[in-house]
């Protein structure tokens, strides 16, 4: 009823997944940074979250880990998992009972597993993906091998919801814990295609700015910036940041403003044109 997929990019882990089955990213994906993350689907066993990322943290390879959690369920045979460790190794199983079509592919840091898909093609086509993404930000490339699953067919029974979770250390809102991106769409029609809106919201909102995209604040930025929010009914830029929520993308003492929040505040000065 599910596909997902598992990976390790870097010093980042995450899960991405879909179904046919309301708020899927209530069971399935687990993760913590420097030590792994894993996804328990078709007859879902989720104490497996807990034990298996138990089993990382003591140093289990995937391969181990996922082994010694099949040997203390009988119904093993009825669950799928896809789990990666700290060093990216991949396992992945897929019970000899779960519905067709059902199985998975591991790979260097990765592992995808399905159950009620089209066919292999859905899984094949999320590894394509995967391969092609090597680079880009985590996040974006677990969404792309999803949509890839499920432009291949994905669950045969239709869309409900997907789920996205990222852990990498101190990538959480204001460095104060290791989740990047913990996002949920619950039901929906087109669930993917609307965690990839949320996934957009979440990187401006949520993820600190680069380096490359902080504008210093010169004496003739910060008179611009003061009429701006002046306009806009604030006292001032701080005041105007706790209201957009835009704190993770303007410096606390002022000195630098990040470059797409400052084009939002041009585009709200009175008389600004689309």
């Amino acid at each position: 009823m599910t596909f997902s997929i598992v990976g390790r990019d870097g010093t980042s882990w995450g899960v991405a997944v879909a179904s046919k089955f309301l708020a899927v990213g209530n069971a399935v994906p687990a993760a913590v940074a420097g030590v792994g993350a894993l996804a328990t689907q078709a007859d879902a066993n989720v104490a497996w979250k807990g034990i298996g990322l138990a089993l990382l943290d003591e140093g289990a390879t995937a391969e181990v880990a996922l082994d010694r959690m099949l040997e203390e369920d009988d119904k093993r045979d009825h669950r799928q998992l896809g789990i990666v460790d700290v060093d990216g190794g991949a396992a992945s199983h897929t019970g000899s009972a779960c519905f067709d079509w059902a199985g998975g592919i591991v790979g260097d840091g990765v592992a995808i597993q399905g159950n009620i898909l089209t066919g292999p093609e859905v899984v094949e086509a999320m590894k394509v993906a995967w391969d092609a993404g090597a680079g880009e930000q985590l996040s974006r490339r677990l969404l792309a091998a999803l949509a890839a699953g499920d432009a291949a067919g994905g669950d045969k029974r239709g869309r409900q919801s997907a789920a996205l979770l990222v852990v990498s250390d101190g990538a959480g809102y204001g460095g104060m814990d290791d989740v990047a991106t913990d996002l949920r769409v619950d039901d929906h029609p087109e669930p993917i295609t609307e965690l990839g809106r949320l996934l957009d919201l979440n990187d401006l909102y949520l993820t600190a700015s680069t380096e490359e995209e902080r504008v210093p604040v010169t004496p003739e930025l910060e008179s611009e910036i003061a009429a701006l929010v002046a306009a806009a009914g604030h006292p001032n830029l701080a005041a105007w940041v706790g209201t957009e929520n835009y704190e993770m993308r303007v410096a606390e003492d002022g000195s630098w403003i990040d470059t797409r929040v400052l084009d939002l505040l041009r585009e709200h000065r009175p008389g600004a044109t689309d």
